[in-house]
């Protein structure tokens, strides 16, 4: 389950300003490319592009998720299809692979391996956002340090009522399940993923709140 996007709709709030940041570090790489642009967005939606009021002549975006959705912008397509596996796209296929926190989304460290192969074999450049583990707001809970916390612990909180962003769930199972389909990511992972990426930290204050890494622009 992705964070609750009325979090990042507040325009003076923490979220929606570490995405404008974040934007406009990607829109500065995306003027060195040649246009026209085909981008792939991994994981992304229509509402994302259209909050940060990302629009640009000339690029077109594809959003690829498990559920596709019916785009209204003309600029924007949709596609169903696995993060971790996308043999309907060849190799190099599009100028820029683009993935905003969906990477901590994959379940395992496996399959955070698995979607970054993807996104590199697809990619003729790429540009990709995580959040860091060790930052001490869990950015889809919203509790501190609650990715620390023994996992029975975060089940039964979980069947109690809401935490976050994440619904209160009637079984175990399906807590146990929104819990570890979040794996929060490590610096070394992370570079471990995309060893010729260059890596940027994302910061609040003098925390790094998330990592950013990309190659090829």
């Amino acid at each position: 389950m992705r964070a609750n996007d009325v979090y990042y709709a507040n325009k003076s709030g923490i979220g929606f300003q570490s995405r404008m940041a974040r934007m406009q570090i990607f829109r500065n790489l995306l003027s060195k490319v040649e246009r026209p642009v085909r981008i792939l967005d991994v994981g992304g939606t229509e509402q994302f592009w259209s909050k940060l009021e990302f629009s640009e002549p000339d690029v077109h975006i594809t959003c690829v998720n498990l559920f596709p959705f019916e785009p209204t912008r003309p600029d924007i397509s949709s596609i169903q299809g696995d993060a971790t596996n996308m043999p309907q796209f060849e190799d190099k296929s599009f100028d820029v692979v683009f993935s905003n926190s969906v990477i901590e989304h994959v379940f395992t460290f496996e399959n955070q391996i698995k979607m970054a192969n993807e996104i590199r074999r697809i990619g003729k450049q790429y540009f990709v956002q995580t959040p860091n583990r060790y930052f001490p707001m869990e950015p889809h809970f919203m509790r501190i340090y609650w990715q620390f916390i023994p996992v029975p612990i975060r089940v039964k909180l979980l069947m109690k009522g809401d935490v976050g962003f994440i619904k209160k769930c009637d079984t175990k199972e399906q807590a146990l399940r929104e819990i570890q389909e979040i794996r929060l990511m490590t610096r070394r992972e992370f570079q471990q993923c995309f060893p010729e990426g260059t890596l940027i930290d994302e910061k609040f204050k003098f925390l790094t709140k998330s990592f950013m890494v990309h190659h090829g622009f």
